[in-house]
């Protein structure tokens, strides 16, 4: 594969492409071991923040991962051909307390592609749903353009 060319996103840019996009990889460690999941999130492109809701069970390797504080990155990608795109946005993982949720915030949370709140018959005591802001202190977006009719 020819790249024939690489430029770094400007900041509209990102915010753009992660505001279009509500899936990416979460990568968070314990103890130098690293644990990646696939998530879906909502952007607020003012504040430059993630918003996450995470499920969990009891017996979830989750569980042992998400802790408040925790270093996070975050990687949203997408590939279009000719063009592939990368966003890398690293920084600390906080919960959010269920008492401190507003109105406002909780449309935040609705930018998730699943739905925030879910009703059943029964209690479901084996689910964890927690809720999570990830602050980015750091925030870098790619673009790749490849030039395929050179590597013919």
């Amino acid at each position: 594969m020819t790249l024939d060319r690489r430029t770094e996103l400007s900041r509209s840019e990102t915010d753009a492409f992660l505001g279009r996009k509500e899936t990416g990889v979460l990568s968070l460690a314990r103890d130098d071991v690293p644990y990646a999941i696939p998530i879906s999130y909502g952007y607020d492109a003012a504040e430059r923040r993630f918003f996450l809701r995470l499920v969990s069970t009891p017996d979830s390797e989750k569980r042992d991962y998400l802790r408040d504080g925790a270093r996070a990155t975050l990687v949203v990608c997408e590939e279009t051909e000719p063009v592939y795109r990368s966003v890398v946005a690293t920084g600390t993982l906080e919960g959010v307390p269920r008492e401190s949720l507003t109105a406002e915030r909780i449309e935040q949370y609705g930018e998730t592609s699943r739905p925030l709140f879910e009703i059943w018959g029964e209690a479901q005591r084996d689910l964890d749903v927690a809720l999570y802001q990830l602050d980015p202190a750091e925030v870098t977006g790619r673009r790749i353009e490849v030039d395929r009719a050179r590597d013919a």
